[in-house]
């Protein structure tokens, strides 16, 4: 047994010390081929090339995809809608027109809202519904006068809600109606009926509606004749004639206006001569009672 075993490991011995200077000599060459500069120059390239796909890789995922995070949508409210196109095809959306209104003083295409709106975060290529203006103002038809019960005011309200401006073109007097009702209203000149509006009269969006409305009291009022009355009195007279006191002219001789007389005043006087409520008389005044005024207490 034990020259069994002897002879075993002689036979081993010589292949084991064989097997340890192969594997020494398989190290020195594998040292001396990674120290070598050809390996060294094609791994540096290797190592580069991998760092550039890998820096390259990451660049494009950021632009794009931003690791698969969504995109923070772009504000395309006040553009024009070719432009929002142009923008929105560089960010990867895609732009529905979902509606258009009519908008006085806006040029038409322009964006009003967008839905979803601005600064929110979502997928590429994701539809953004915009509403835009309109090229054409659309139709409006006037509602009948008697739903107000041809009051202007409730009417003009009615109107004013439908994008339509009213206003009053002229008043009529008329003590038998109620103050501001509607007698017949103009479109750009042309005189429109209460019959017009019952066959279904229509004006654009935006239009301008001027009404003849009635009133209960009269703006004309008789000028009086203030010749020859002293200032206090002239200024009863026009505050009491619903009149106002325009420039007061005072000639040299004026030292106490509020006995001073009037010798002229602008408007002039003429019998039965009417101006509107509110008017400015301008009155002239002198010191001395003028040589053609009547004698007081006649």
């Amino acid at each position: 047994m034990q020259d069994l075993r002897s002879k075993i490991s002689e036979w081993l011995r010589p292949r084991a010390e064989a097997l340890r200077a192969g594997m020494k000599r398989w190290a020195q060459e594998l040292r001396l081929f990674l120290t070598s500069g050809l390996f060294l120059k094609n791994f540096a390239g290797m190592v580069g090339t991998v760092l550039f796909l890998f820096l390259m890789t990451n660049w494009w995922l950021r632009c794009y995809t931003r690791h698969g995070e969504a995109l923070e949508l772009t504000d395309f409210v006040g553009m024009k809608l070719e432009r929002a196109r142009q923008v929105a095809k560089r960010h990867h959306f895609t732009l529905v027109v979902n509606d258009s209104i009519w908008m006085e003083g806006q040029p038409p295409g322009v964006i009003l809202s967008q839905v979803p709106k601005a600064g929110q975060y979502v997928k590429e290529y994701r539809k953004v519904y915009v509403t835009i203006t309109k090229q054409q103002p659309d139709l409006v038809r006037l509602p009948l006068l008697k739903e107000s019960s041809y009051d202007y005011n409730i009417y003009s309200k009615n109107l004013n809600r439908k994008n339509i401006r009213t206003r009053i073109r002229e008043r009529v007097f008329d003590n038998k109606q109620a103050e501001n009702t509607i007698l017949f209203l103009y479109h750009e000149g042309k005189k429109i009926t209460e019959q017009d509006i019952a066959e279904g009269y229509e004006v654009p969006m935006g239009s301008v509606l001027e009404f003849v409305v009635t009133e209960r009291t009269s703006q004309m009022v008789e000028l009086p004749d203030l010749l020859c009355m002293t200032f206090d009195e002239a200024q009863f007279l026009l505050t009491a004639s619903d009149l106002e006191i325009g420039l007061i002219h005072d000639d040299d001789t004026v030292y106490d206006r509020t006995n001073a007389y009037v010798w002229k005043q602008v408007p002039s006087f003429e019998p039965g001569r009417m101006v509107e409520r509110g008017t400015r008389v301008e009155l002239f005044l002198t010191q001395v009672r003028p040589g053609a005024c009547p004698e007081e207490g006649f």
